[in-house]
Order: structure tokens, then sequence, then C-alpha cells
């Protein structure tokens, strides 16, 4: 091994444990800001391509054409994310066979160019259509770009990195509300989605700039392909505790290796508890993004007022991911994540009891920390958890089950609103919700951790 990398500085083989192991971590710092810059702007691109449907849900509700319901536009607005659950669970697997970098680009190809085909959709059922194919890809991006973000960043700052990696989804969500205010009313809602389909033309770069990952290259035997890579972009790594032998023979043999991995009696019982966090996890940040405009106009408040609160939401979120994650890194993801979730689901009960406008805002932004910023968190609690052969397999199937809460969040809120029910009402399941997650995240055991975090 070590002859085939002769530009690869400082490797050593570690013959009784069949594992690569360096003793200097070094990833040159303009490699890590490009991935990270690729990886967020993907990020950004899928924030908002799921943020734009809760700002323009109210004028599809407007829309006399269409006659949708609430119960069936929260139908529409789960087909995306149906889609979510195939692509993850499909795309998380296969790409730690295949690897990440063409993963990412056909993933972002395939919803960028549905959001064009949503802008001309000419009925709710072909709207739909198009969305279900979309989430597909938008399953995609999340495991790769994280795999990529953290195998690039040096491992004291990985939570951050990851951190700032992943507020991408936020701020994509608060460009989709800015845009909105400004657009809707005067162009309509089909410019969303138009705006929407302009990451398709970042495709050339990223095929010339994105590396693909190392740890992929060398555990698939393209080694000449690796030694090319780190020369390239002087590299004096591959990634700590990269190859147990034994292990990627296995996973090279059949795709159902990453699945026993994670349901061994080694990461069982973590597994399900990881779930159980992410089912609630993304019922909250599904339905909040959905519903949230259309509950404020139901209580009273304008349309621009409404999307405020949308953009509150994912502001706070933005910001709370980013210092969430740096703090991760010096007192552990699993504290930072529990109490994330306990303060979203205090934020949300304090919603139902405020007559303030004042306090409601403040309410929401709590709320986007504890469910939206938290969520990203646990990605990266999830990632570094689990070994690196696993890794984009675990987060894959982690985000894919976790639709069962993104799909049901939506329909769920849509028909609570065609029954009749008090608008507040939604924002007690977010509490129960936000309570279950905290507690499951507070149970992971931190004994068979890939690494101290």
């Amino acid at each position: 091994m070590r002859d085939q990398f002769p530009n690869v500085n400082e490797i050593q083989l570690n013959q009784s444990a069949n594992v690569v192991h360096t003793r200097k971590n070094t990833i040159p710092s303009r490699l890590t800001y490009l991935v990270l810059s690729i990886c967020f702007f993907g990020i950004m691109a899928e924030g908002y391509d799921l943020g734009i449907y809760g700002a323009v849900l109210p004028k599809l509700l407007e829309n006399q054409q269409w006659g949708l319901t609430a119960s069936e536009a929260g139908a529409i607005g789960s087909y995306a994310l149906i889609g979510m659950l195939i692509g993850a669970i499909a795309v998380g697997t296969i790409t730690d066979l295949i690897g990440r970098k063409w993963t990412f680009i056909w993933c972002l190809g395939l919803f960028s160019a549905t959001m064009a085909l949503s802008a001309i959709a000419t009925s709710a059922m072909m709207f739909g259509i198009f969305r279900f194919i979309g989430g597909v890809g938008l399953g995609g991006i999340i495991p790769t770009a994280s795999a990529l973000t953290i195998e690039y960043s040096p491992k004291h700052r990985r939570s951050l990195n990851y951190a700032i990696m992943f507020s991408g989804y936020a701020i994509g969500t608060v460009i989709a509300a800015l845009l909105s205010l400004v657009l809707i009313e005067e162009f309509g809602w089909r410019v969303m989605f138009w705006i929407g389909a302009l990451p398709i033309l970042a495709i050339p770069f990223i095929i010339k700039y994105l590396p693909e990952s190392v740890s992929f290259l060398v555990t698939h035997n393209r080694v000449k392909e690796a030694e090319d890579l780190c020369k390239r972009y002087q590299i004096n790594l591959i990634e700590e505790n990269i190859v147990n032998e034994e292990s990627e023979k296995r996973s090279n043999k059949s795709i159902l290796y990453g699945l026993k991995t994670l349901f061994s009696k080694k990461f069982a019982v973590t597994t399900l508890l990881f779930w159980v966090t992410y089912i609630m996890s993304f019922y909250l940040v599904y339905g909040l993004n959905t519903w949230l405009p259309q509950i404020m106009r139901q209580l009273g408040h304008s349309l621009n007022s409404s999307l405020s609160f949308l953009l509150t939401l994912n502001l706070t979120a933005a910001i709370g991911v980013v210092i969430g994650g740096a703090i991760a890194d010096k007192w552990g993801s699993k504290v930072i994540v529990a109490i994330s979730y306990f303060l979203g689901a205090l934020g949300m009960w304090l919603v139902t009891v405020s007559n303030s406008e004042f306090i409601a805002y403040l309410c929401i932004g709590i709320a986007g920390i504890g469910s939206i910023a938290s969520t990203q968190l646990l990605h990266a609690y999830l990632t570094k958890y689990f070994p690196p052969t696993v890794r984009a397999t675990a987060l894959g199937w982690g985000l894919g089950v976790g639709r069962i809460g993104a799909i049901t969040g939506p329909i769920l809120i849509g028909l609570f609103i065609s029954m009749g029910f008090d608008e507040l009402f939604s924002f007690y399941t977010f509490v129960i919700a936000g309570f279950i997650a905290s507690i499951a995240t507070s149970l992971v055991s931190n004994r068979h951790i890939n690494e101290v975090i």
C-alpha cells in the first residue's frame, strides 16, 4: 500500500488491524474551502427547493383553476418528500458503492430540471409528479454532501464545517422567503420555480473542481485515481481508519453490508434511536416550512407578514446551526442536539399561550433553532458516529426513515385545517415531536462512537 502512494506523506500500515492510519492529518485549507463551498451550494439549492412550497402555498390555495383544498395541498407538499424517501434510501446506499461526486452532480441536475418543469405545470397532478421526481434527486444530495464535507474537513473542525455546510438549507429557505416577499405579488408563484432551476448552470464548474472521496477510491481498489487526486490537491492524508480490509471486501460484494452493520449488536439500539429522532425532527421541519405561512394567515396576519414568520424560522436556524456546530466541537454533539430539540419544543408551546406578536416572532425563532438547526446538527452527529465504511449508508437510511415524519407533517396539518381544528392545534403536535426527539437523542450511547465528539 505504501509503495502505491509514493507522494502521500506520513502514511503507515498497521498490519495487525488491517487499517490505514496517518501520523500527519493534513488537508490543504483551500481544498477544504472548495469542497465546503460546493456542498454548501448544493444544500442551499435543496433548501430553496423545499422551502419554496410553503412560500407559494397560500397562492396555490387561491388558484381557482386548480381548486386545491388544504388536505390536497398537504398531500402535494408530501410528494417531494416521498421522492426524497426513495432517493435518500437508494442513493444514500448506492453512493457508498459508486462514489460521492457523480451522485451529487446527478442529483443536483435532476431536482434543478424538475423545478423548471414545475414552473410550467398546467395542473396540480402534473405539478405533483414533477415535485415527486425532483424529490428523488433531493434525497441524494444530503448523504453525498455530508460524506464529502466530513472527509475533507480537519478533525477538530468537522462539526463546525458540517454546520456551516448545512446552514445552506436554512439560507436557501431564507432566500425563498425573501424573494417571495418581493416577487410573488407582482410576478406570480411560477417565477419562484424558474429561479430554483438556476443551480443546474453550476454543474460544469462542479464537474471540473469537486474531488471524489479519497476513501471511496481506496476502498474500491482505484488506487491510481486516489494517488492522482492526492497529487493534484497536495493531500497528505488518507482518512484516518479508512480501510478495514475484511469489512470492505464484504461491502463490495453486497449492498446489504451497511444495513447489517447498522443492525449489528453493536449499533442496533443506536440506529433505532437515531431513526426515531429523525422521524420526529422531520415532522417538525417540514410541517413548519409547509404550513407556517398559511397558519399565520388564518390567525389574521397578511401574506407578507406570514412570510416574515417563515423568514424568521429559517434565519434563526441558519445562525443557530453555525453557533451550535462550534459549541458541539467543544461540548459534544449529543448534548447540544438534545438541548436544542428541548428548546424548540418549549418555543412552540409558548406560541400557543402568548398573544404578543413580538413574543410570537421570538418563539418562532427559537422553534427554528430547535427544529431546523437541531436537525442539521443531528446529521453531523450521526455522520461522525458511524465508521467511514457505512457513513453514507447510515445517513441515507436515517434520512430515508425520517421522511415518514416529513411526509406525515404536511398531510396531517392539512387534514387538521380541513377538519376545522383550531389553528394552534398544530403547534401542540410540534411540541410533542420536539420532546420525543430530545429524549431519543439523550438515550443514544457514545460507547461505540466512531470518534470522540
